[in-house]
């Protein structure tokens, strides 16, 4: 007995080893965390896919000479590139919702399409014609444009034909740089019309027309005023904001501005402190020759959020200035606007802004600042929600993306086949940029797209439906008409306590 122990023994212990380096073996693999043998497979997974390239589009600037025409180099870049990120597509963000004015900017002709006839009747009232073929854009130039509108306009349509390279489909259209929308739509409005208004593209529209509403210039840069490509001025203001906390912040409303372009702004300096009276406004005329002989020294943007409300009011037309003013954190006060342009469509109310009345200008202005001043934390996150949505939802990605969908959109509307026409000059980066100088040449380098995009664009909403369109409507103008009424009932207590 005693041997047949002796010899189990061994044999015994050996199968408890056994045993126990299995079950450590099947305890440690069942701690191994998921997420983590899920990662390994994305590795793998990912080793076996080609990623996309990092493509960089290079700058020739050598080929001109002083004895050289303007002409594009030969494959100065792809036009076919695929640099995509297939997997991204699916995975787009949703865009934001302004994008769905697109649909109805192009209403007017859903059901007739665009014919040839339509986009040259457009053609007395543009200042260009652009023509997209193959990925390349074309420029018929009519007239020339206030400043360099008309240049750095083309300028962001290039860049956006090098961050999605043959992405844009096909096209032509009419663009004019004024200021003001052209095409009544009086005469238009019939769905069964086939003598469609001419398409017309532009910087802002109103109730009254059809101007298909389009990224204004200074997005790539205001070289005229020293007003730098959207992106850098996004981070700078961004910078600004966190200098001056909006609870210490001067408790007024501020405006600095060229009033001498419309009545309604020489009609806003009346508001300004006085000797006799403080409607707590902060008003300053904007002298542009005197600034550029200074340097811009008191005109940067980012140093101008130092109010806790700030003034936007309309100049000749709408103004470049409502996105500045909007993403400075501060209450924005908007006196009532005539004009939109392609993001403003979706600002409310009470949420975003402030509504100021047009024709009462100061009493409205006190009012509005007495009620932030009593009710600061709702006055805050007005402009906070302000602000937020201009860093958020108005990034120079989104620029390019609604573009991008705007042009498309507009090309599968067109009944017939775009073509370049005689006289037509081919443009490319080069051809505007190694020409330039001074901050147009700076600006214009800063805001190169170097690179194609590497995801697709962001996924367009569907149009807005006529019940939600009019629900979107009636709910700003009862908040509207809900600011009038504290108004009236704010100056009726003043009046009867300086009658008692």
């Amino acid at each position: 007995m005693l041997r047949k122990s002796c010899l189990a023994r061994p044999l015994f212990l050996s199968l408890l080893l056994v045993a126990a380096f299995l079950l450590s073996f099947c305890i440690n693999t069942s701690k191994l965390p998921i997420d983590n043998f899920t990662d390994q497979t994305k590795i793998l997974s990912q080793k076996n896919q080609n990623p996309p390239r990092s493509i960089e589009f290079a700058l020739n600037c050598t080929i001109f000479t002083s004895n050289q025409t303007k002409i594009c180099p030969k494959n100065s870049y792809p036009t076919t590139v695929d640099n995509i990120n297939n997997d991204s597509i699916d995975q787009s963000s949703k865009c934001p919702d302004y994008f769905r004015w697109i649909h109805e900017d192009l209403r007017p002709w859903s059901t007739t399409g665009i014919t040839r006839d339509m986009v040259e009747r457009a053609k007395n009232m543009s200042h260009f014609r652009l023509v997209i073929v193959n990925g390349k854009a074309y420029i018929e130039k009519y007239k020339k444009s206030i400043q360099t509108r008309d240049i750095f306009t083309i300028w962001g349509i290039l860049q956006l034909l090098r961050r999605y390279p043959g992405k844009v489909s096909d096209l032509e259209l009419m663009f004019d740089s004024g200021d003001r929308p052209k095409v009544r739509a009086r005469g238009h409005r019939g769905t069964n019309s086939t003598d469609g208004p001419p398409p017309l593209f532009r910087y802002c529209g109103d109730r009254w027309t059809v101007d298909v509403v389009f990224p204004d210039w200074s997005f790539w840069g205001w070289a005229e005023i020293n007003i730098k490509p959207w992106e850098s001025m996004l981070k700078e203001i961004k910078e600004g904001n966190e200098k001056i906390k909006w609870m210490e912040r001067e408790p007024y409303a501020y405006w600095k501005g060229n009033p001498h372009v419309a009545e309604g702004r020489r009609d806003l300096l009346k508001c300004n402190v006085s000797d006799s009276q403080d409607w707590n406004a902060r008003l300053f005329v904007q002298d542009w020759i005197l600034e550029s002989q200074q340097g811009y020294s008191h005109s940067d943007l980012s140093q101008q959020c130092t109010h806790r409300y700030k003034i936007y009011i309309e100049g000749w037309a709408w103004s470049v200035s409502e996105k500045y003013i909007l993403s400075c954190d501060s209450v924005t006060m908007i006196v009532k606007p005539r004009y939109y342009d392609f993001f403003t469509r979706s600002l409310q109310p009470l949420r975003h802004y402030w509504p100021i009345r047009d024709d009462d200008k100061c009493k409205s202005i006190k009012f509005a600042v007495d009620w932030g001043n009593k009710y600061k934390q709702k006055a805050q996150a007005i402009g906070k929600a302000a602000s937020d949505f201009i860093q958020q939802e108005l990034n120079m990605n989104y620029v390019y993306d609604y573009m991008f969908h705007l042009l498309n959109e507009y090309s599968k509307l067109l009944k017939f086949e775009p073509k370049i026409p005689d006289g037509a000059v081919e443009l490319c980066p080069e051809t505007i940029a190694c020409l330039a100088n001074g901050l147009e040449k700076t600006f214009m380098m800063e805001s190169l797209v170097k690179s194609p995009a590497t995801t697709a664009p962001c996924t367009i909403p569907p149009p807005f439906e006529p019940q939600l369109l009019r629900k979107f409507y009636s709910s700003n103008m009862n908040s509207i008409r809900r600011v009038e009424n504290w108004e009236n009932k704010y100056w009726e207590t003043m009046t009867k306590q300086q009658n008692e």
